[in-house]
């Protein structure tokens, strides 16, 4: 591992949502703050700041990473996508953000990005999830707002329109 000098800013190149991009960081400096601070995304949202609400969930290398809890220097080299990449197009909702949005799965807003990133991630891998493994999955998240019921369905709606979506192609 490469010993880094604590007072000194050192570069960090990754891929951010399809686009290769790069800035400075101290070695301290969390991925949370970095994207927010250095890279203007600002859809990763800081809560608890120790694991624990799920609010700055982001996918790295292919892993749910709290970014919170990731340093920015140990994403260098890697592949991140954040909530800003879940659009297919600026000014444009993904299914599950379209979901979300007929379900009123949201209310504050400030749990949204970091449940939308699981979410993602899951059905990505898992297409027809139960309630019960949405409800699974959902535990590593905090929300105050809406009580849940509204994101799982949300969260069942979109497996279910992709399902159905891939099946009417395959014809």
């Amino acid at each position: 591992m490469t010993r880094l000098k604590a007072g000194a800013r050192h570069p960090v190149r990754f891929t951010l949502n399809g686009k290769a991009v790069e800035a400075e960081a101290e070695p301290r400096m969390l991925l949370s703050d970095f994207l927010r601070h250095r890279l203007g995304a600002t859809g990763t949202h800081v809560g608890c700041e120790h694991g624990v609400c799920g609010a700055c969930t982001v996918v790295v290398d292919g892993m749910l990473t709290r970014a919170c809890l990731t340093l920015a220097v140990q994403v260098d080299g890697c592949d991140l996508r954040t909530v800003e990449g879940l659009a297919p197009s600026p000014g444009r909702l993904g299914a599950l953000q379209r979901a979300f949005r007929r379900n009123h799965a949201l209310q504050c807003g400030f749990c949204t990005a970091g449940i939308l990133m699981s979410l993602d991630h899951y059905l990505s891998r898992h297409p027809t999830p139960t309630e019960e493994e949405i409800r699974d999955l959902l535990s590593g998240h905090l929300c105050r707002c809406t009580g849940y019921t509204p994101i799982i369905r949300a969260a069942l709606e979109a497996a279910q329109l992709a399902t159905s979506t891939e099946e009417t192609s395959d014809a």
